[in-house]
């Protein structure tokens, strides 16, 4: 009969620990294998964070649209869906915050 998960020695948990540790990859050898889809180099290099590189790319008045989205997102069905409500809502909290932001530096004004 099989050992439940209850009955493992510390000395068996240290072995399965062992044989399933991964071993930390160089970041420079990440960048050698960039993934233009699912691993964009803007990910992996540079100082830029996401919503900034999204505000450059977009323009200030489609990265509000952006960021209404994601309030939408985080304060839709994922809120209770998820099993995180209070962190996704405090991500709809993040993303209104920049949408504001992005707002009074555009006075207001729509396209």
């Amino acid at each position: 009969m099989a050992k439940s998960i209850n009955e493992a020695t510390p000395s068996e948990w240290d072995a399965v620990r062992t044989k399933n540790t991964i071993e930390p990859v160089d970041a420079w050898d990440l960048n050698k294998h960039v993934d233009p889809i699912n691993h964009p180099a803007h990910y992996n290099n540079g100082e830029i964070e996401t919503i900034d590189y999204i505000v450059d790319v977009l323009g200030k008045h489609e990265a509000m649209a952006y960021c209404q989205g994601n309030i939408i997102k985080y304060t839709g069905s994922r809120l209770w869906a998820k099993g995180k409500p209070i962190q996704d809502a405090k991500k709809a909290v993040w993303y209104l915050n920049k949408m504001i932001e992005l707002m009074e530096e555009t006075k207001g004004e729509t396209w």
